[in-house]
């Protein structure tokens, strides 16, 4: 199994984004995921740079491969823009980058005053964002008249030598089908072995499974209990209320129902080497071949640490 690092774009400034993935690479990670937001989940979390800004950058600090986690294609940047952002990423990476997707979160989305569209809607106008980054790959004059979009005499220039994999992201059984039937890889964050079959079986094959998790390092459960609810207790709400909530200020007042001790069920608390193990395996035996962790609060240096002097050496 691969083991990356999880850059959380809502939780830190881009200078110290650019640090944790010069950490990451001297620690010993493989890759890096980073996350595609306007906004920050809760206020607490405090940030939120450009992506694309950010990618660019990483490509000049460090040699990992990069993969958005996720981005939405579909309506706060139209996909043609999507796919001269993502062609350029992957030349600067020289190849290492792959475009994550998803159907997006209303927290996100919004922006623009937009009607957001039932499921049913986003995963649609997800399928033809996808049509229409791939036309702009092949590097000729593209014209595309769908149903939600339309690209008029559009050419991307700068091109890499191959087109950026994209991976598809799914929950539910008609997001993960659309994922194993359009992607050239599925991206979760549950360690759940039922998605990843399901994904397999309905033409997924053998293509790469990513997922991810958070852990709040600190020098107790406890502590890091307290610091993961303090950031990110957003983790907590359950449901569909993910994609539809339009703003941070709603997020916080629903994570007002969610208790301190539940962040020990979302996150790895503490500064244990085999919590981490154990919660890798998970994924391992889920089917997962990438697994990527992410830092919540000031401490990434010890979670580096704690990977380069036992957790990946274990695992290896």
């Amino acid at each position: 199994m691969k083991i990356g690092y999880f850059l959380s774009s809502e939780e830190f400034t881009p200078a110290e984004l650019l640090e944790q993935a010069r950490g990451a690479e001297q620690a010993g990670f493989e890759a890096l995921w980073i996350s595609d937001h306007y906004h920050p989940w809760v206020d607490a979390q405090g940030q939120s740079a450009f992506v694309w800004s950010m990618i660019g950058a990483l490509s000049q600090v460090c040699s990992l491969p990069v993969t958005t986690a996720v981005t939405c294609p579909t309506v706060r940047i139209h996909p043609a823009v999507i796919a001269q952002a993502a062609a350029t990423s992957a030349v600067l990476h020289g190849g290492r980058f792959v475009l994550g997707v998803g159907s997006g979160e209303a927290l996100n989305e919004h922006i623009f005053g937009d009607a957001w569209p039932q499921a049913d809607v986003r995963l649609e106008m997800l399928e033809e964002a996808v049509e229409v980054l791939r036309k702009l790959w092949e590097g000729g004059f593209v014209n595309h008249h769908g149903k939600h979009y339309t690209v008029e005499h559009a050419r991307i220039y700068t091109l890499p030598d191959a087109p950026p994999p994209i991976y598809v992201s799914g929950f539910g059984p008609k997001a993960i089908d659309l994922a194993a039937r359009i992607g050239d890889g599925y991206v979760s964050t549950m360690p759940d072995a039922e998605m990843v079959r399901r994904f397999r079986e309905n033409g997924g094959g053998d293509k790469p499974c990513q997922a991810g998790f958070k852990a709040a390092y600190a020098d107790s459960e406890d502590e890091g209990m307290r610091i993961a609810y303090e950031r990110w207790p957003n983790a907590g709400v359950p449901g569909e209320l993910s994609q539809v909530l339009p703003s941070p200020r709603h997020f916080e007042q629903v994570a007002e129902l969610v208790k301190p001790e539940m962040m020990k069920e979302a996150f790895v608390c503490g500064n244990s080497a085999d919590a981490h193990l154990e919660m890798i395996d998970k994924y391992a035996k889920a089917g997962f071949d990438e697994v990527y962790v992410a830092t919540v609060g000031p401490h990434h240096q010890g979670l580096f640490d704690l990977y380069q002097r036992e957790v990946l050496p274990r695992l290896r």
